[in-house]
């Protein structure tokens, strides 16, 4: 009879654990970060195709969204699926793209930091070369990293604040290529 119940006890106390481990991790999962899988070339070199990312939840709902940051969002026209773009434009700046380079308020953007040099950024359907775009309350311009690869405002226009999902901070896959996601790159705010 003891035996039972010492099988008894270790049943109901590793249930206990399953059933807390499990509910720590829905709330860790519905409010503060959640996996998302990079799919596509888009954001090559920052991210590789496959790659898994953690996304910060919280960051969206009660911090600031800052050029530079990387964000996961429902993609335009497929709810289905989620996007994953650099914010290059927030709330008020004005954009231009000229000559292969990105202008935001009258002033050439730097980014050495995640473009090569060769890379150019032109136009698409929705911004045209030379044109520009003032962005409105809780509307964002997005770009991929690999720039002539990439789906973005270029071509879709701007991306709501509602459809935003999370800042992306860290790549956990594959473990040979896990880093934390840079602080935001731009030096003028």
């Amino acid at each position: 009879m003891q035996f039972f119940k010492i099988i008894y006890s270790f049943f109901v106390d590793t249930i206990q654990t399953l059933l807390l481990a499990l509910s720590i991790f829905l709330v860790i999962y519905a409010f503060f970060g959640r996996p998302f899988q990079v799919s596509g070339e888009s954001m090559y070199p920052t991210f590789k195709n496959r790659e898994y990312i953690l996304t910060n939840l919280i960051g969206v709902r009660f911090g600031e969204i800052e050029r530079g940051d990387v964000i996961v969002f429902k993609a335009p026209n497929e709810n289905n699926k989620d996007f994953i773009k650099r914010v290059i434009g927030v709330p008020g700046d004005e954009i231009v793209l000229q000559d292969g380079y990105v202008f935001v308020n009258n002033k050439k953007l730097e980014e050495g930091g995640y473009l090569g040099q060769s890379i150019k950024t032109y136009g698409g359907s929705f911004l045209h070369e030379g044109e520009k775009v003032i962005l409105p309350t809780d509307k964002y311009f997005v770009m991929g990293d690999n720039r002539p690869f990439s789906s973005d405002s270029r071509e879709w226009g701007l991306l709501d604040k509602s459809e935003i999902i999370g800042k992306s901070f860290y790549v956990y896959w594959p473990v040979t290529e896990m880093r934390s996601v840079g602080a935001n790159p731009y030096t003028d705010k």
